[in-house]
């Protein structure tokens, strides 16, 4: 063979070399010994650092582990990012309490606290607790104070006979739970808490208690007179108690502010419109009312009349019914023309009442009936399952959601139905009779006088012939 030839085969050869180093698969590096002793002393290690959350990371095992309740509570206390944060720059170490331990052994009264928003940076301190900045496996252990994530030291032991690891006061149940590269996961007992969050939840309770407290000799208000009640006089021994027949009586429309002046005085000292507009916003924050704010806001005549009124001196409670009662309307309901101001007429009381007004009268009375917008129909209130209920029937509504709007001239109390007025044949004894024509007779029936009517002209022209 040529010395030509063999020059091109070794060429050959050596392009095939090249191409099979670049194809070939790199092998992947695990974390070598002295990288996971330098995680454990606290160091940062490249790996950790140059790497994001992968799924053999110990914030998944987590979240994937039967440690289902402090996964459920590092969601809602937005730590997520915060771990991630944590794991990115060094290993950790978590002590893990059992779900038995949050679900049944935590106070309420102190799970309640944890979980109220304004309470957020506790619930955050006491997880963070539970996380140590370095990897710290049982191997590992020693009796020493440690800091965590939330700044403070939780101090870690180990009993002398049989070696228990113990973490504050709760016991290490299941060591080394879970192993990851950047970190490790401790089963306990109970949960640690720490001292910050105890003072604060101390504190809260405190308040609360106070607060919950009237103060003895604090001075009482009348609320019609805003004026300081005077004290009761001595009630002599065997003596009825002497009860003001304003204190008995249950507080109604009297205790809303004066009206203004009449229609058409000039003196209109209340701004309905932006009332209105205030209690449709309301609507529409609380939630659960949308369908009738759309009415309101796209009926202006209606929202602009109930303005009219109320800075003329009027006031108003309005039945609202829910969003869930609004879509049970069907279309024939609401095709005729007029029908949507016609059903909200009748949901609306010139009067103003709170759910406590309105609760006093129906136990009181039994059933009370209110005038509406829609005259003449009324309204029929009674007490039902120690709730107020308005209507008959199937058509009745209950209040559902009371005082969602009161600003002492409009009220609304919100209802679980739409209320329709009676049937028209159930008014009919209300209504006129029916005035027939006299059926026509071969003999003339002479008109009898009735005192008050006038003369006819047949019987002015008799007594003229007469007289």
């Amino acid at each position: 063979m040529g010395a030509p030839v063999r020059g091109a085969l070794v060429f050959f050869f050596l392009l095939l070399a090249g191409a099979a180093a670049e194809t070939a698969p790199e092998e992947p590096t695990l974390p070598s010994a002295a990288a996971d002793g330098a995680a454990s002393s606290g160091t940062t290690s490249g790996a950790g650092a140059g790497t994001g959350i992968n799924s053999n990371s110990v914030l998944v095992a987590l979240l994937d582990s039967h440690y289902t309740e402090l996964a459920e509570l590092v969601e809602k206390a937005l730590l997520l990012q915060t771990l991630e944060d944590a794991v990115g720059k060094h290993n950790v170490t978590i002590f893990a309490p059992r779900n038995e331990a949050l679900e049944r052994d935590l106070d309420p009264e102190f799970k309640r606290f944890l979980l109220e928003p304004r309470n957020l940076k506790s619930l955050q301190s006491l997880l963070l607790f539970h996380v140590l900045p370095a990897r710290l496996p049982s191997g590992s252990w020693s009796a020493v104070s440690h800091p965590t994530l939330s700044g403070e030291e939780v101090e870690l032991a180990a009993a002398a006979n049989d070696g228990a690891m113990r973490v504050a006061h709760a016991a290490v149940t299941r060591p080394d739970a879970v192993l990851r590269p950047d970190g490790v996961i401790h089963g306990i007992e109970r949960l640690l808490v720490p001292r910050s969050v105890q003072e604060d939840f101390n504190r809260r309770r405190s308040l609360a208690d106070i607060s919950a407290v009237l103060p003895t000799g604090a001075p009482e208000v009348d609320p019609r007179t805003h004026r300081l009640k005077k004290p009761a006089p001595p009630v002599p021994p065997g003596a009825p108690p002497v009860l003001p027949i304003w204190d008995a009586m249950a507080p109604g429309p009297s205790i809303a502010p004066a009206p203004a002046p009449g229609p058409g005085s000039g003196k209109h000292h209340f701004d309905g419109h932006s009332q209105v507009k205030d209690f449709i916003q309301t609507l529409l924050l609380y939630g659960g009312y949308n369908e009738l704010a759309d009415i309101l806001v796209n009926l202006t005549s209606l929202a602009t009349e109930m303005g009219r009124l109320v800075s003329e001196g009027y006031v108003l409670t309005v039945l609202a019914p829910n969003d869930e009662a609004m879509a049970r309307l069907t279309t024939d309901q609401l095709s005729e023309p007029g029908s949507p101001e016609n059903i909200l007429y009748y949901h609306m009381i010139p009067e103003y009442q709170t759910e406590e007004s309105m609760y006093n009268a129906v136990r009181r009375f039994g059933k009370v009936r209110y005038d509406t917008l829609r005259l003449p129909h009324k309204v029929v209130a009674r007490e039902a399952d120690g709730s107020v209920k308005f209507g008959h029937g199937e058509g009745s509504a209950y209040l559902f959601d009371p005082d969602i709007y009161t600003d002492g001239r409009i009220a609304v109390q919100g209802i679980d139905a739409v209320l329709f007025p009676p049937d028209d044949t159930k008014t009919a004894p209300d209504t006129a009779p029916v005035r027939r024509a006299p059926a026509v007779t071969g003999t003339r029936k002479k008109n009898k006088l009735r005192r008050g009517q006038p003369f006819s002209s047949d019987l002015n022209l008799r007594f003229l012939l007469n007289y």
